[in-house]
């Protein structure tokens, strides 16, 4: 383990991190559409208002703690929620299925978010987050200062208690030692510390963390086989049904020529609806099938209004109601409002360049060093990299590799793994296709 993540504490990570702003479970869908488009790894936590929770037996002067703030926190909510809630056949046939409450739409899970104190040394922050905890509530203090706490293990461990026990002698008191943390007048102002935060962190310290990052995903035994997929022949609404899973994505697989193995064409997943068109996009998961959905989505990311989906018609003859004026209808859904082509091949498996494009899943190889598979993520601001075999130019799918695998991986003992021979002069040469 390095001893960078002894001498960090959480406060080193939330220096110019903005204020977080509550999204609160009674805003609508398409409120919760333009958060998600404004956040880290493609989903918002969920709270409930204050007034919702009962009333606490022991009053603490209208301050409210950490127990009662975490009570009152619902969920994360996901890009992949929200297309899959309004795939739903009453949604598309419902004009007003923007307007629900995310209430109807968020899975409770109290566990994803932990509030912790700006002290808490990276490690232990790290191991929160290696259990399931996706999001760190951290207190804005007024007098944290955010300067790197360098022997922060100090404040935490025997040698603080040494110097309480040692009164006041040298001058100074025991709490000028302590890292500062909030006060009660600021108790209210809180940012939010993501996993996307800390892998960013760990970009900037890799020579710490030798000979990790130039260690192969394989030879760490991090790729993780245990991932959630769908064949393309299925019905992309098939995806909604798998379990869910961390990170938050299907795979959508095709059989090889010679039928013995399958390989990765597209996915299903948050991190490539995180900035789609939510409408069309729901549209293709209940009527086209996986195949064809990773096509449509993958060919037509760019994002538009929802008003691109409503048209002013006029109804009746004299071209409007009766008092001559428009109504507004909902425009009827096509394929090639999400960029599918009827008239192309219907054969699933055909060529790969029609499945390919920007929006192509992002893969490296079992061979691919644990640095180049985090400057992907980052580079492109996913939660997840699917791995394929290192000897095969088909794609064929092993594995998936995303936060959770990368904290165990740089957690880990040197002992736990196998070093490998490679060399930076192989990186950023890994295959981003």
């Amino acid at each position: 383990m390095a001893s960078v993540f002894l001498y960090h504490v959480v406060g080193d990570l939330t220096v110019g991190k903005p204020e977080m702003v509550e999204f609160y479970d009674t805003e609508t869908v398409e409120s919760a559409i333009r958060a998600i488009g404004e956040s880290t790894e493609c989903g918002i936590p969920v709270w409930r208002k204050r007034s919702v929770l009962p009333p606490h037996p022991h009053p603490h002067g209208g301050v409210e703690n950490s127990e009662m703030r975490q009570q009152r926190f619902v969920g994360i909510l996901s890009s992949l929620d929200i297309v899959a809630f309004l795939a739903r056949s009453e949604c598309l046939e419902e004009d007003k299925a923007m307007k629900i409450p995310v209430s109807q739409v968020v899975s409770p899970n109290n566990s994803l978010l932990k509030q912790v104190d700006p002290a808490t040394r990276l490690i232990d922050a790290l191991e929160m987050m290696k259990q399931g905890v996706r999001r760190l509530l951290v207190p804005k203090s007024v007098v944290w200062r955010g300067m790197s706490k360098r022997f922060s293990i100090l404040y935490n461990g025997k040698w603080l208690k040494n110097s309480e026990n040692s009164g006041s002698s040298s001058g100074l008191s025991a709490d000028s030692n302590r890292p500062a943390t909030s006060k009660a007048s600021s108790r209210d102002k809180f940012c939010c510390l993501s996993r996307e935060d800390v892998i960013r962190f760990l970009i900037g310290v890799l020579g710490a963390l030798a000979p990790l990052p130039l260690t192969s995903i394989s030879s760490l035994g991090i790729i993780n086989v245990d991932y959630n997929f769908i064949e393309a022949s299925l019905p992309a609404i098939e995806a909604t049904k798998r379990p869910p899973c961390d990170p938050s994505a299907i795979a959508v697989l095709e059989q090889t020529e010679d039928e013995k193995q399958f390989k990765i064409i597209g996915e299903i997943s948050a991190s490539k609806l995180w900035k789609c068109d939510y409408l069309a996009a729901a549209w293709a998961l209940a009527n086209l099938y996986a195949g064809q959905f990773v096509m449509g989505v993958e060919d037509n990311m760019s994002s538009r209004s929802f008003s691109d989906f409503l048209q002013t018609s006029f109804v009746g003859g004299g071209g409007g109601d009766q008092n001559g004026t428009a109504t507004t209808k909902a425009k009827k859904f096509s394929s090639r409002s999400i960029g599918f082509n009827p008239t192309s091949p219907t054969r699933l498996s055909i060529g790969r360049s029609m499945y390919r494009g920007r929006s192509a899943p992002l893969t490296c190889k079992t061979s691919s060093s644990l640095a180049a598979v985090m400057a992907q993520m980052l580079s492109h601001r996913a939660t997840h990299v699917w791995v394929t075999e290192a000897d095969s130019d088909d794609d064929i799918l092993v594995g998936v590799v995303g936060y959770g695998e990368i904290l165990a991986a740089v957690t880990k003992q040197p002992s736990a793994f196998v070093p490998s021979n490679r060399s930076y002069e192989g990186f950023g040469n890994e295959n981003q296709s």
